[in-house]
């Protein structure tokens, strides 16, 4: 049975809200990497205000996760791509509200994205 502990060392700053500094796995049989998943709907639509993007990349997140027999409980690390940083807020919020008491390791990093109508894109690594 794979065990998760989740880390904040006492002699570092105390950054964590809503997520692990160290994110430690031990008896994990099984790795997924997800790759960055984008705001496009199946038949290619993308949506226009953030909320419904970072939705439904969360939402191809745990497809992606369920095709590996896996779920967001499963998640050891999440990396958040904003094409701009005035999301943050709105990014948290909505992560807070999907991932609920799960705390993965987390970086957000505000940069260009591929496609300019795409506000945001997450990867991730799941273990069972």
């Amino acid at each position: 049975m794979m065990n998760k502990r989740h880390l904040n060392a006492s002699d570092a700053a105390d950054l964590a809200t809503g997520y692990s500094q160290v994110v430690e796995v031990s008896n994990a049989t099984r790795t997924a990497f997800v790759s960055g998943q984008i705001p496009m709907a199946r038949d290619g639509m993308v949506p226009e205000t953030f909320r419904e993007q970072c939705l439904l990349v969360w939402h191809n997140i745990d497809a992606q996760l369920r095709a590996a027999d896996m779920s967001l409980d499963n998640l050891v690390k999440v990396t958040i791509f904003l094409s701009d940083r005035k999301y943050n807020a709105e990014n948290r919020a909505i992560r807070r509200e999907i991932l609920g008491d799960r705390a993965p390791a987390l970086t957000v990093i505000i940069t260009g994205i591929f496609d300019e109508a795409w506000l945001l894109e997450i990867e991730a690594i799941a273990m069972a």
